[in-house]
């Protein structure tokens, strides 16, 4: 930036950063905050953290809360109206110790490094159905949308059946899924949060029920063996079985979607990286990574000082909100050489995008395993595939993906 150049106000950047026009192309307006300064300081009343570092550090520092009941009773007033954030609330994603420490160590286990590789043939499987799914409806020449037939199928295929749900049932999950993905977005109506409540009130009725289900009949599913360590041991109560069985569907399918969508996208707008990507078993991770850092879905993440408290020289008064721009933090200069360059090859690459610390994304390690996986096998078996128009993004910035990737296989 020039001596001569304005910085643009911080609030007018962020209000920009939830248009519509704003989320489709969100990153030069990274930039300008960016323009700040690693930590940008609203006279007191609310940070934006710019800076990888910073973004790192904020997720690690146990005295930076995550958004819990007590949190939204300051931030949300009238929100334990609506089931969407009633039942949020209830999950170790919105939650703070020791509850959070509680509910993280009941389900940790269950994906374990041991445990995710044991899954492995079950998301070969699962990758292979439904890349056939992709190449059957792309033979006959019409555009296919990759969100809905390749990405979705695709997560949602391998947590329901680690989950123990019907093949019959995955498709009536996505605009649930959707709907309670936008309830995470800056609210500035309540009415914002009808959908997404409707949506967990199905979603909770569909779990209370198979957790019943799989009480009286076991089987060899991760609900059944949660289901009989609740039973045993007392550490959760049922709500917070459910709510957590939720967030593991939700989680685990809009976040790898949205990873699988931007994954396809970056190869087939980068053909030389795509072509690699299809021969090379060994450059799948580094483009895993890449994606992650370059485009990531969860862009934006929300912390809340518990106590005054100075953070990277900046003092910081307790209730005061931080807004982690992830996304930013991926490109920070400081970090990352060209940052703004697609490319899968970059060593020592750290994105911030499954969280960290205490929070980190249980599932990272098999949303890896399943885009590693799929998106080669994708690749490999229509060559010749390429994009069918420009691509789009759905009206969100706190989970940003694809409404819509319409692909032809040429």
């Amino acid at each position: 930036m020039s001596p001569t150049e304005t910085l643009a106000d911080p609030i007018d950047v962020m209000g920009r950063l939830l248009s519509l026009e704003g989320k489709q192309d969100p990153y030069p307006l990274y930039e300008q905050m960016r323009a700040h300064g690693p930590v940008v300081d609203v006279g007191g009343a609310h940070l934006f953290v710019t800076g990888h570092a910073e973004c790192a550090r904020a997720l690690r520092e146990p005295d930076l809360l995550s958004t819990d009941a007590a949190v939204q009773d300051v931030k949300l007033p009238g929100w334990r109206e609506h089931a969407s954030w009633s039942w949020l609330t209830k999950n170790m994603l919105f939650s703070n110790d020791p509850d959070h420490e509680r509910y993280r160590r009941f389900f940790s286990s269950a994906f374990s490094a041991r445990s995710v590789e044991n899954w492995r043939p079950l998301v070969e499987r699962r990758a292979a159905g439904t890349v056939e799914h992709v190449a059957a409806l792309a033979a006959g020449g019409e555009p296919v949308d990759l969100v809905t037939e390749f990405s979705f199928r695709m997560a949602v295929g391998v947590i329901g059946e680690l989950l123990g749900i019907p093949d019959e049932d995955h498709d009536g999950f996505r605009s649930g899924v959707g709907d309670i993905t936008l309830t995470l977005e800056p609210i500035r109506d309540m009415a914002q949060l009808t959908a997404g409540d409707a949506a967990m009130e199905r979603l909770s009725v569909y779990f209370h029920n198979m957790v019943a289900r799989r009480r009286n009949h076991p089987a060899g599913d991760l609900t059944s063996a949660f289901v009989k360590a609740r039973d045993a041991a007392g550490e959760l109560s049922e709500t917070e079985l459910v709510a957590n069985l939720m967030l593991l569907l939700v989680a685990a399918t809009e976040a790898p979607q949205d990873l699988l969508s931007n994954m396809v996208r970056l190869a087939l707008e980068h053909p030389a990286e795509g072509t690699r990507l299809a021969a090379d078993e060994k450059a799948a991770a580094g483009f895993v990574d890449e994606t992650l850092r370059f485009d990531p879905a969860a862009q934006i993440l929300n912390r809340v000082a518990s106590k005054d408290l100075e953070f990277f020289g900046v003092k910081v008064a307790k209730g005061v909100p931080l807004t982690l721009l992830i996304a930013a933090g991926n490109r920070d200069p400081r970090r990352f050489t060209d940052p703004g360059v697609f490319d899968p090859r970059r060593a020592d690459n750290s994105p911030l995008t499954f969280s960290g610390g205490a929070h980190f994304c249980l599932g990272a390690a098999l949303a890896r395993m399943s885009a590693e996986t799929v998106v080669p096998m994708l690749l490999r078996r229509l060559p010749g595939l390429r994009l069918a128009g420009v691509p789009t993004f759905r009206d969100q910035i706190v989970q940003r993906g694809h409404g819509r990737l319409l692909v032809t296989a040429g």
